[in-house]
């Protein structure tokens, strides 16, 4: 059974860091790149960042560039999503998923229908 389960989100002040974590069960990080996206109320899902599974490519949304780092440690299965500077407009539930990775350079296009696996979410709070 594949699981992704997401840690690390709460309330921060603008300028602040967190680093968010996505940990993985039942796939190899070796064969599927691992995305974060994020849904804040009102707004529409946004891709922010994306590594890729071979070479350890990665992406990231132009309004996080910069700021935001990915990375992941295969020996954990986990990967992690560093985050500087934090603003008001990072508030959001963050999410990691899973796709294939034909897809990888149009991750930030994939759709819900589109992941393989996701996991539920973990609050990120930006508010003085």
């Amino acid at each position: 059974q594949v699981q992704l389960v997401e840690s690390g989100g709460g309330l921060v002040a603008p300028g602040d860091s967190l680093r968010l974590s996505c940990t993985i069960s039942g796939i190899s990080l070796n064969d599927f790149p691992i995305a974060w996206f994020r849904q804040a109320p009102g707004k529409e899902r946004e891709g922010v960042s994306c590594i890729s599974n071979r070479n350890e490519d990665t992406f990231y949304g132009d309004s996080v560039k910069g700021r935001f780092t990915i990375s992941r440690d295969s020996a954990k299965n986990t990967v992690y999503l560093q985050m500087n500077h934090l603003k008001f407009e990072d508030t959001a539930v963050y999410y990691c998923a899973t796709f294939s990775p034909l897809l990888v350079r149009l991750w930030a296009s994939v759709t819900e229908k589109g992941l393989l696996h996701r996991g539920n979410g973990t609050l990120v709070t930006v508010s003085t």
